[in-house]
């Protein structure tokens, strides 16, 4: 199974949250996050007016303990947003296998290949998943957008940056 570390911008929004945590919670990989994550998550949400968030945070505690990765070092880092040296050093102090990000050009193949992480976009990510094992993601899916099929369902999840994998569930 997959140890996948969630950058903050895929916990926000809700839906996509949910989606990935639901797949997790299905067995299909390890999430991992950081504290540097949370506070983060934590600012965006407040500052949009989301304030579910932290009864979310509690709820990923209580089912995922081992979740939260030590810091690492973001100091010996090179990357192209320096902001963002904490999410890659957490991913590797915790042995993630995936980096799911909706930021890939701020993690590039030199930056993240030495610690053989691959960054991927959660539509990627669920794809692969999908390709593995489809029944745990057409749950998920089914579990997130209940009753939708067709075109309404590659719309809604266009919205929810999983385009590939609403273009994949359309016709199959």
């Amino acid at each position: 199974m997959p140890r996948a570390f969630l950058d903050t911008c895929v916990l926000y929004p809700p839906i996509l949250r949910d989606f990935l945590l639901g797949l997790a919670d299905a067995g299909a990989f390890t999430p991992l996050w950081s504290q540097g994550v949370v506070a983060e998550w934590l600012h965006v949400t407040n500052r949009k007016g989301d304030h579910g968030a932290p009864e979310a945070l509690a709820r990923m505690l209580a089912r995922w303990p081992e979740a939260m990765t030590p810091d690492g070092a973001p100091e010996i880092l090179d990357l192209p947003d320096e902001t963002d040296r904490h999410v890659l050093a957490a991913a590797i102090a915790g042995r993630a296998d995936v980096l799911v990000t909706l930021n890939l050009r701020d993690f590039p193949v030199r930056a993240t290949d030495p610690f053989r992480i691959r960054a991927l976009a959660p539509d990627e990510f669920a794809m692969e998943l999908w390709l593995a094992r489809r029944a745990p993601v057409e749950a998920q899916v089914t579990r997130v957008w209940p009753g939708l099929a067709g075109r309404a369902l590659r719309n809604a999840l266009k919205r929810a940056t999983l385009p590939r994998l609403g273009k994949a569930l359309e016709h199959d």
